[in-house]
């Protein structure tokens, strides 16, 4: 009965064995490869090439999470839309309506946050 699971601990171990030989080849060629030390311009941090000028943990706009959330809904939108549209001969009538329905229901938010002004940006 153990017998079954000894390719599976094979496995583990040789994939435990090569994890712990790339983290210490890694360590080493950093040591190697780092050259003198970090120097205060070396260690900032480094974003679109601006200085840091505000907290990170400061407070975003609510509207960035509305475009975001617009953008994550328009794209699985596209991603549904794709599919239907290669299987539509095969899903016949009820294929077509529960894909107007779904779009249906999708232009209902798209107006309610147009209307909101979510799409609006200062």
């Amino acid at each position: 009965m153990l017998q079954n699971y000894v390719p599976v601990l094979v496995f583990l171990l040789a994939s435990l064995g090569l994890g712990i030989v790339l983290i210490g080849v890694g360590l080493t060629i950093g040591r190697w490869a780092s050259r003198g030390r970090m120097d205060a311009e070396k260690a900032s941090p480094y974003e679109c090439g601006f200085e840091a000028f505000e907290d990170a943990r400061m407070r975003f706009d609510v509207r960035y999470y509305l475009v975001a959330i617009l953008f994550i809904i328009f794209d699985l939108e596209i991603a549904f839309l794709f599919p239907w549209a290669v299987s539509l001969d095969h899903i016949g009538l009820f294929g077509f309506l529960a894909m107007a329905i779904f779009l249906g229901v999708l232009v209902i938010g798209f107006i309610y946050e147009w209307k909101k002004g979510a799409l609006e940006w200062e």
